[in-house]
């Protein structure tokens, strides 16, 4: 072997040697470091800033947490593609969280049969635990049925502290198929994972909840009227009703207040009570009817006059930087109307208005909040609070005078083509219906007791905040309302139970009449609203993400088929024998010089 050819021996295998370390090492590297790179639009798959904050933060969670996930074995492409969006997801969060947050997946289906429906009555829990799904599949031309359990166990401190159901379950002897609605349910739980994951740890791990109070005493909404709320509320915190009773101690403890549609007027030891909960760095949450509008009179005569609620709040809120009018906003973005007895049943309802969701964490990117018969809100006042809109109406909107008269024909000549202003696309239309203020407060009591009893050291009596607090208000009270069914129980009392109809998700008019139905966040915003006010803001981007699923075009597909056939079946062929042939010519050229 000639000194020339023993050299490019030496260098070729030097070459390659170096080449299989290095992929050697970029995979032992790869399993040891977990990293992706989102390149959607919309940041899919992406975690949010709050999971980052909330896995990272120890005080959220100290102790090993244990994800057990009965979701493995021999499983459809569909649901394997699932169960690998949930660990790519889990290995993300172990980036942040560390040797804190550990999972494993586990074949419910393993062992003998013995073994097997022990584990099934563990997990079933009495219907308290995981809900199994049957499905049925093809597979080799034949027919196939699987039980699955699309959930997981949670452990902490050494025990089995919640379930988390990952998938829905089905109904006993009934089962799901492999088709284009379980495939797009599929895809909704993988756009919802982060979501279900970050909760279902937060309430497993949560050791004490803040407490939530629904005033009661002035005629607001019932705990029957509210379950539906207290529901999607309840698991992060004690919610409970709390009534004044002239006593100054009626709100120790309580983090946050709600003030939900009340009726009656507040006296002044009452407001005081709430002044003082306020100037303590306490939360008040008010979803206020300015205007009583009676609908069985609208309904029956085609108009009726509406009443003001005197509740003797304005001013008390006034002097916290709010103000609520006496009049109703009507907004082209709004909700149907049905009229039986009409030639046109079915009308545009400018006073039902579908909002407009702010930059604010609250309300960004949610479905538009239903209000119904809500009046205009203005900030005033200067302080040292911030003070910012939550919702607002469209840029075609605009206000009644006070207290007016309303008719279902008032706007007919705008059933069609609706235009309140000049020009309906500029911003500054714009009304704003729900408020937040933030920050420090003069009590409303400054100035307006006597000295004796201000100056006095055991009446507790604060003049300013002592404390950071929060004031957000909503011009409408009904928004938070489920309609309800009630039963006798044995007790001799009613059991109540919400309606199986969302009304505070989908338009109960549109869905009567067997119609699409028009998507509503109201849940979402009380959600957001409360998670904000009390200072947790873990899970606000995540109910806000906004995840587009575009649909294929059907047309652009049957025009550009064979473009793309082309594409995706020709061109890397192509490409590999133009780089062959090329490799070819280079070597000849190569080892003719070399004979030469």
């Amino acid at each position: 072997m000639s000194e020339k050819k023993a050299k490019s021996f030496v260098y070729n295998w030097t070459f390659l040697i170096i080449i299989v370390v290095a992929i050697v090492l970029v995979n032992i590297i790869a399993g040891i470091v977990y990293f992706r790179y989102d390149a959607t639009e919309d940041k899919r798959y992406s975690l949010s800033n709050g999971t980052i904050e909330y896995l990272s933060n120890e005080k959220n969670f100290s102790d090993r947490l244990l994800l057990k996930i009965y979701l493995d074995g021999n499983l459809p492409a569909e649901i394997k593609r699932y169960k690998n969006a949930i660990e790519d997801k889990l290995k993300e969060f172990k980036q942040y969280a560390g040797n804190r947050l550990e999972y494993e997946f586990i074949d419910p289906m393993e062992g003998t049969e013995e073994d097997r429906r022990g584990l099934y009555e563990i997990l079933y829990n009495r219907g308290k635990g995981i809900m199994p799904m049957e499905l049925m599949y093809m597979k080799d031309g034949t027919n196939n049925q699987m039980l699955l359990w699309p959930g997981a166990e949670i452990e902490y401190g050494g025990s089995t502290v919640s379930h988390m159901q990952l998938m829905p379950g089905t109904p006993q002897g009934q089962y799901y198929t492999l088709n284009p609605k379980l495939e797009s349910q599929i895809q909704n739980s993988i756009n919802n994972l982060e979501y279900m994951l970050v909760s279902s740890i937060r309430r497993a791990t949560q050791t004490e909840k803040p407490r939530l109070a629904f005033l009661q005493g002035h005629g607001e909404l019932s705990y029957p009227q509210t379950q539906r709320i207290r529901n999607l509320v309840s698991p992060y915190y004690t919610v409970e009703d709390i009534s004044l009773n002239d006593s100054i101690d009626a709100l120790k403890g309580v983090d946050g207040l709600i003030i939900a549609r009340p009726t009656q007027p507040f006296s002044e030891k009452d407001k005081y009570i709430i002044d003082q909960f306020l100037m303590n760095g306490g939360r008040l949450m008010c979803f206020i009817d300015k205007l009583f509008v009676p609908e069985d009179s609208l309904n029956r005569n085609g108009y009726t006059h509406t009443m003001r609620h005197t509740l003797e709040l304005d001013r008390m809120l006034f002097d916290y930087g709010i103000k609520i009018n006496d009049n109703l906003v009507f907004d082209k973005e709004c909700a149907p109307k049905h009229i039986p007895a009409a030639k046109q049943q079915l009308i545009p309802w400018f006073f039902a208005i579908r909002t407009s969701s702010t930059a604010h964490p609250i309300s960004r990117n949610i479905e538009p909040v239903l209000l119904k018969y809500a009046s205009q809100i203005q900030f005033v006042g200067n302080g040292k609070s911030v003070k910012s809109p939550i919702l607002t109406t469209s840029s075609n909107a605009l206000m009644t005078g006070l207290a007016p008269i309303i008719s279902i024909v008032m706007h007919k000549d705008a059933w069609n083509n609706p235009q309140f202003v000049a020009d309906p696309t500029d911003e500054v239309n714009k009304i704003c219906l729900g408020g937040l203020v933030e920050g420090y407060f003069d009590s409303h009591f400054k100035n307006r007791i006597i000295g004796a009893f201000a100056n006095n050291p055991e009446s507790g009596f604060k003049e300013k905040s002592a404390k950071e607090g929060k004031v957000l208000v909503v011009a409408n009270g009904r928004f938070i309302e489920n309609k309800y069914d009630s039963m006798p129980n044995k007790s001799g009392g009613y059991l109540y139970k919400a309606r199986s109809f969302n009304e505070l998700k989908m338009d109960e008019t549109m869905a009567s009449l067997n119609m699409q139905p028009l998507i509503y966040g109201n849940q979402e915003f009380f959600q957001n609203l409360v998670d904000y006010m009390m200072g947790d803001n873990s899970v606000l981007d995540l109910r806000s993400k906004q995840i587009d699923i575009h649909a294929i075009d059907k047309e652009k597909v049957k025009l550009d088929a064979g473009y793309y056939k082309f594409v995706n079946m020709f061109l890397p062929s192509l490409i590999v024998l133009t780089f062959a042939t090329l490799i070819y010519f280079v070597r000849k050229r190569k080892y003719i010089k070399n004979e030469k």
